[in-house]
């Protein structure tokens, strides 16, 4: 095996380990180590929790003294800053490696290359950029919100082959099988925050919840986000009934919450948050005392959904689920706020003109404005098939 592949083969191992810390470590990266002796592995390790030690101290410490002159393999730049831990670039010199591999930079400021410096100007041989693209794919949310402050968001839906996601009367619970509703469910567990418009919750009364899955203890259960322009909600329905036991965000206009106070009120009776955010075709509010109102007879624009994520990457919040209706789900399409797609796919035909499809936007758009999907999978879940890929540079 020539050097090259070798170290892919070690970095593909880190990746694996790095892995299995999805869910738990956020908003932390995801990180996998491997230390090499010779050809012999000798350590592993990964971060397994948010504010636990980091996956280059596990994998020293599993090695013990065969880390002296040995090979470390990271999945992502070691730290050099004091944290919630030390620096780990600390631990690599004490231990005597002879040799660091990263398989990417990490954008955090407070490092951004800052490590493997350190390491180098200590007389460690250094390389980064083994399987960087992995790399980059598997934190995808840790640097989006390094870059733009924004979570990560993962677009779900459910459909027939035809491409149907309800029918005329709105069936649509069970489009997809228990197979891959169980898989729904494992996303999310890892997930931060599920979200959804009004029109699902008044047509569907959603839980939003973990429920064919146990939650991952470190977590617990998603926020439920509802975007609900006109305060139309009832607090008496799920999910806001529920919101005393596991949080529900309410993101509204200023002018709903000025027309709609008693609604608001009975919202914040039930535990609900609410978040007022502009709308589309309105300024930042910022410095402003008085937000202007909407032209009599117009309908009113849509919340922006830019300033919803904005508002949940401050929270820090990593991924977010959209499991919501076609208007939301092709609002997200059409701001490019959408990253990822998760379809699910029925083996069945509906074949009824008046049924809805899976994201409405603005009418008159030619296939020259469609988006792009990379990096495409498709396997087979249950009876149904599930299709997923990447939109845009996350």
């Amino acid at each position: 095996m020539d050097a090259s592949s070798r170290d892919r083969m070690h970095m593909r191992r880190a990746l694996d380990l790095a892995a299995q810390g999805l869910g738990r470590v956020e908003p932390n990266p995801m990180v996998g180590a491997v230390v090499v002796q010779g050809d012999q592995v000798v350590g592993e390790g990964h971060h397994q929790r948010f504010g636990g030690p980091h996956a280059e101290v596990a994998a020293l410490q599993a090695a013990g003294p065969q880390a002296r002159g040995a090979e470390l393999f990271i999945s992502l730049e070691p730290c050099c800053h004091h944290g919630k831990t030390p620096p780990c670039t600390d631990a690599i010199l004490a231990a005597g490696v002879r040799r660091v591999v990263a398989a990417v930079v990490d954008p955090f400021p407070e490092v951004s290359g800052r490590g493997m410096a350190l390491l180098k100007a200590a007389g460690i041989e250094t390389a980064v950029g083994v399987l960087e693209a992995e790399a980059r794919r598997l934190n995808a949310a840790f640097f989006k919100r390094q870059k733009m402050g924004l979570p990560l968001v993962i677009a779900k839906w459910a459909m027939t082959l035809d491409g149907r996601m309800t029918t005329a009367a709105r069936e649509s619970q069970w489009i997809s099988s228990e197979e891959s509703r169980r898989r729904v469910h494992e996303m999310r567990r890892v997930v931060d925050a599920v979200l959804v418009g009004a029109g699902t919750v008044l047509a569907d009364e959603p839980s939003l919840t973990v429920r064919h899955v146990d939650p991952l203890p470190e977590r617990g259960q998603p926020t439920r986000v509802v975007l609900d322009g006109r305060l139309m909600i009832d607090p008496a329905r799920n999910p806001a009934r529920t919101a005393c036991e596991i949080p529900v965000i309410v993101y509204t206009s200023a002018e709903a919450l000025r027309d709609g106070a008693e609604r608001a009120a009975a919202l914040r009776q039930a535990g609900c948050e609410i978040v007022v955010v502009p709308r589309d075709s309105e300024p930042s509010r910022a410095g402003q005392s008085c937000p202007p109102r909407p032209s009599l007879g117009a309908p009113a624009a849509p919340l922006s959904l830019r300033a919803v994520l904005e508002d949940l990457g401050a929270r820090g919040m990593s991924r977010v689920l959209v499991e919501s209706g076609a208007r939301v789900l092709g609002s997200f399409f059409a701001a490019r706020l959408a990253d990822r797609l998760m379809i699910f796919v029925s083996p069945r035909v509906l074949a009824s003109g008046d049924a809805l499809g899976p994201a409405a936007g603005p009418d008159g758009r030619t296939l020259a404005e469609a988006l792009p999907v990379a990096d495409l999978t498709v396997e087979r879940v249950g009876p149904d098939l599930l299709i997923q890929g990447r939109v845009g540079e996350f």
